[in-house]
């Protein structure tokens, strides 16, 4: 699938100046619902035209900004694709069809399991795990999670995931001189994997952080309530 999907990202490469910030936000936005498709084919190159002056504004800088806003925008679409179609249609009818939405009753219950055991929170958290980010607006749709602390959440999630990738490819460019873009999405890749450690320790620290304010602000709370 990869390789199929590189041919039509090397296509549109061509047209990236015109076209490129629309196509990072429709396939972030497929990415992101629940069909499967995977964020390093766009992000990374994505990043490398951005150090390459290739798209809108024809500036590195200002065109990686402007990369991960539009990723990250297309992330938060798709995420509310899955939010509102499986508000309205609720759980029964998502475990019975479930295969046409690409999904197996297992990976749903996994998802919603994971939501239901670390809260809200799991909005943010999982957009940065690979395999599960894109379902869990599922069952946060589901469970009818606030709108505004969900668009918060996941576009916080997906902002990070959005830069780390676009990063990625900007830092492969500096590098890379003339190489292909075949060859950019799977070193890149392999660079996501070899320090993913870091990153989770990095998200750790936040999740920690927000855990203790959490905790503060609720202690607060009751404490004026008695």
């Amino acid at each position: 699938m990869t390789h199929y999907l590189i041919q039509y990202i090397e296509w549109g490469v061509q047209h990236a100046a015109v076209w490129g910030l629309l196509l990072i936000f429709f396939f972030m936005t497929v990415e992101s619902s629940f069909i499967p498709f995977p964020s390093e084919i766009v992000m990374i190159p994505a990043g490398f035209l951005a150090y390459r002056g290739e798209l809108l504004l024809s500036s590195p800088l200002p065109d990686l900004l402007l990369a991960i806003l539009f990723g990250t925008g297309g992330s938060i679409m798709g995420a509310y694709i899955n939010y509102f179609l499986f508000l309205k249609l609720g759980r029964p009818f998502l475990y019975r069809n479930a295969k046409y939405f690409f999904l197996s009753t297992e990976t749903i219950a996994r998802a919603e399991e994971i939501f239901n055991r670390h809260g809200e929170i799991a909005t943010f958290i999982c957009r940065l795990l690979p395999g599960i980010r894109q379902l869990i607006s599922i069952p946060a749709g589901l469970a009818k999670m606030p709108l505004p602390r969900f668009t918060l959440f996941t576009t916080l999630g997906a902002g990070i995931w959005s830069a780390i990738l676009a990063l990625t490819g900007y830092y492969l460019a500096s590098l890379a001189g003339n190489v292909s873009y075949a060859d950019l999405i799977v070193n890149g890749k392999e660079n996501i994997h070899r320090y993913f450690p870091w990153l989770i320790l990095g998200l750790s620290i936040l999740i920690i952080v927000y855990i203790l304010l959490h905790r503060k602000i609720m202690s607060s709370k009751s404490a004026v309530l008695k």
